[in-house]
């Protein structure tokens, strides 16, 4: 299973993430992609398995990846302060994997109907869902 974590900014989400999803599923191969360097070097601290930084990077880690998880701003053009390309959103969007979309208020862009969990538990529902798509 090739899960892809994609996060900006300073990359703690992206850190919680590979994290949980590592240690949860150790024979997982996680990537770690940046739209930054400190978010990249975040998440290989972190445990994933490989990193990269930057829009190529991700239009080319979505080709073959099997789940994306990120904030749900990683679909939208401009968004965490303008790191997410159109080139990058589009790429995401248009992956075959499955996108586990991670509800966050912030940058302007509000989930209505969307409880405000903590970090924490935002990671746990994450980790529960991958379960249950892979049975």
């Amino acid at each position: 299973m090739e899960i892809l974590v994609i996060d900006s900014q300073g990359g703690g989400m992206g850190r919680q993430l590979v994290a949980a999803i590592k240690g949860n599923f150790p024979d997982f191969t996680v990537t770690a992609v940046g739209t930054n360097a400190a978010a990249t070097t975040a998440m290989l601290r972190a445990g994933a398995d490989r990193g990269a930084t930057g829009e190529n990077p991700v239009v080319v880690c979505c080709r073959d990846a099997d789940m994306i998880v990120g904030p749900v701003g990683i679909v939208i053009a401009d968004a965490m302060m303008g790191e997410i390309t159109p080139v990058m959103a589009a790429a995401i969007g248009q992956s075959k994997a499955k996108r586990l979309l991670i509800p966050v208020n912030h940058c302007d862009n509000i989930v209505i109907g969307v409880s405000e969990l903590s970090m924490s538990r935002l990671v746990e529902q994450t980790v529960e869902q991958i379960r249950a798509l892979v049975g």
